[in-house]
């Protein structure tokens, strides 16, 4: 399917425009671009939180940031007894304050008591787990989780 060009044996199809089309030397095929001040959703929503907003807090008006200034109304939605703030409030409590050295859940964290529970279920697991194996693949052992009525 190619084709030959009056001026030579320059074939014509697929990735090969023919000359007089290509883009000429010194000339960009997208001459404006992308405009300077467009920005992506991500810097929009870190500009928008960073803002600053007047606020009075305990009667004194102070600049804060936005995202300070959501945070503050969350509180005091939660506060007020709002039930969807309060989850959200500890949602964002339980992601953010925990310290950077230790994940939540790890052994260091955890009271000894909890650790001690953990264990004593995770050997039961385990022992449970190689019960089962030995047991027919179908049989089924707790006989609550069938009751018909």
């Amino acid at each position: 399917m190619a084709k030959e060009t009056s001026k030579g044996s320059f074939e014509i199809g697929y990735g090969r425009p023919p000359r007089h089309t290509r883009f000429q030397p010194g000339k960009s095929g997208n001459p404006r671009g992308r405009d300077k001040g467009v920005c992506n959703l991500a810097t929009d929503v870190r500009r928008t939180l960073q803002t600053p907003v007047a606020l009075n807090v305990q009667g004194k008006p102070r600049r804060i940031s936005t995202q300070e200034a959501v945070l503050l109304r969350l509180r005091e939605k939660a506060l007020k007894g709002d039930a969807r703030s309060i989850d959200r409030l500890f949602e964002l409590a339980m992601r953010f304050n925990s310290s950077v050295d230790s994940a939540p859940g790890s052994p260091a964290t955890m009271p000894a008591e909890d650790q001690a529970i953990l264990a004593a279920y995770r050997e039961d697991i385990l022992t449970s787990a190689g019960s089962d194996s030995a047991a027919e693949p179908g049989a089924i052992e707790d006989s609550e989780s069938n009751s018909d009525g």
